[in-house]
């Protein structure tokens, strides 16, 4: 039979990896004998225990009332069998017998142990709990420890007895991840479940770029830049609205970093994904106009009641405003949260737009063509930065450029060529696609 001495240096190796502390070693193991005591002499079984870590000894007395009567045999004892053992004993007295450790049994201390784990693993779902509950939004690394029904396990760095996952809805699917691999998300929700609390992470949310811009940029960490509002449609294009608390910091500046470098980083996080970075305003009208960036917004007017906004724009700036298949004006709409209506000039006035509304843009601003690089959706700051120091600042400065004028460039990979190349293809095929779609009309 195995001494106590043994039962508490295993039971002090499982408290040691549980992390425990020497006191609540000693609480959790005189529960688990309680429990075992209960089991062996009755429900209602009263005992002292002693646990004595140094000479590897447990004490256990049984205590039970000296009765004349007994009504429950786990707490009493008859009057003549307590005085046959001392014939001093009178009714009321507590009789202390002794127990050997070694009486439990093999039973007796499974139940003990497994009345320890039970303790353990409420402590661990308490602990999990409180350290989670408070860090909704933030950003957890760990490594995949499996894929199953289409859902990442996650096993986290620094919390590993969490589960953690990341189901097939909060993933990115142009992403693929293998088990024993690295991986980053945000933690979107704590979720309660029979077995304890249950980390949902995510890669797809939009509060997963909001978490990479809070790593990348101190001025968010430094709580002088805040993120108001984030909208994506995850693999293909983020919005994010940003403000200042310090008049001499610009959000957005600080966003994108030097020569692009902030952004960049999250951008590879994303795997490319496009990034808008725009001022935030609590002015409903200006918001809107500034959402709908790279596009500019000749007019805007707003309802209340109804939460929407009617935009105005410039006809060569209508394609750019609606965005491919209307993501652009979407994601504005999601940003700001406001329904937005476009409308090029001819379509408001037709519709009975106020003529004095539409004063003539400044010159310099006149025609896509003089939109800076700066403003072009899925450009990067870096590349932007790259081109502007050859001097190219305005889409027309590179419209009839070829990709190997941009491999040229230092600074810039054949990889990033294309991209330039995309972007320019995807203007300007929505602009014939626009002019072709409306002599369509005009001839039914």
């Amino acid at each position: 039979m195995v001494g106590s001495a043994e039962i508490l240096a295993a039971f002090r190796e499982l408290a040691n990896s549980k992390q425990m502390d020497r006191a609540e070693l000693h609480e959790l193991l005189q529960d688990g004998i309680h429990a075992a005591l209960a089991k062996k002499h009755g429900a209602n079984a009263q005992a002292e225990i002693e646990i004595d870590e140094d000479k590897g000894a447990i004490r256990i007395v049984l205590l039970k009332t000296v009765v004349e009567e007994v009504t429950d045999a786990s707490r009493e004892v008859l009057l003549e069998e307590a005085r046959y053992e001392d014939p001093d004993f009178q009714l009321g007295d507590v009789m202390e017998i002794p127990v050997e450790f070694a009486e439990f049994g093999r039973t007796a201390v499974q139940a003990a142990k497994q009345r320890i784990l039970q303790r353990v693993r409420e402590g661990e779902r308490t602990r999990i709990k409180d350290e989670f509950s408070e860090r909704v939004g933030d950003l957890l690394s760990g490594e995949v420890q499996q894929i199953e029904r289409g859902k990442l396990v996650v096993m986290l760095n620094k919390f590993r007895e969490a589960e953690a996952i990341i189901p097939y809805r909060e993933q990115n699917h142009r992403e693929h991840y293998h088990q024993g691999e690295t991986i980053r998300a945000v933690l979107k929700r704590v979720e309660d479940t029979p077995k304890g609390p249950r980390l949902i992470l995510s890669r797809s949310d939009a509060m997963f770029v909001t978490a990479l811009f809070k790593l990348e940029v101190p001025e968010i960490q430094q709580h002088i830049v805040e993120i108001k509002a984030a909208a994506r449609e995850v693999g293909s294009r983020t919005k994010i609205a940003v403000m200042s608390r310090d008049a001499a910091v610009d959000p957005v500046g600080a966003c994108v970093g030097l020569k692009g470098a902030r952004v960049q980083a999250v951008v590879n996080e994303l795997g490319g994904e496009r990034i808008d970075i725009v001022p935030w305003s609590d002015e409903p009208e200006r918001f809107a106009k500034l959402a709908l960036a790279p596009a500019r917004v000749a007019r805007v007017f707003s309802d209340p009641l109804t939460r929407t906004i009617q935009a105005v724009v410039d006809e060569d700036q209508l394609s750019l405003a609606i965005g491919r298949s209307g993501q652009n004006v979407r994601l504005a709409s999601e940003l700001t949260g406001w329904k937005i209506d476009l409308y090029s000039s001819r379509e408001w006035l037709e519709k009975g737009g106020d003529m004095p509304l539409f004063a003539p843009l400044p010159e310099e601003e006149e025609g896509e063509e003089d939109v800076p690089l700066s403003q072009l959706a899925g450009m990067p700051a870096a590349t932007v930065a790259v081109l502007e120091e050859a001097g190219y600042r305005t889409l027309n400065d590179i419209l009839d450029l070829e990709r190997e004028d941009f491999v040229r460039l230092p600074g810039i990979a054949g990889e990033e060529a294309d991209r330039i190349m995309a972007i320019i293809e995807e203007l300007t095929t929505e602009e014939v696609d626009e002019s072709a779609g409306g002599s369509e009309g005009s001839r039914s």
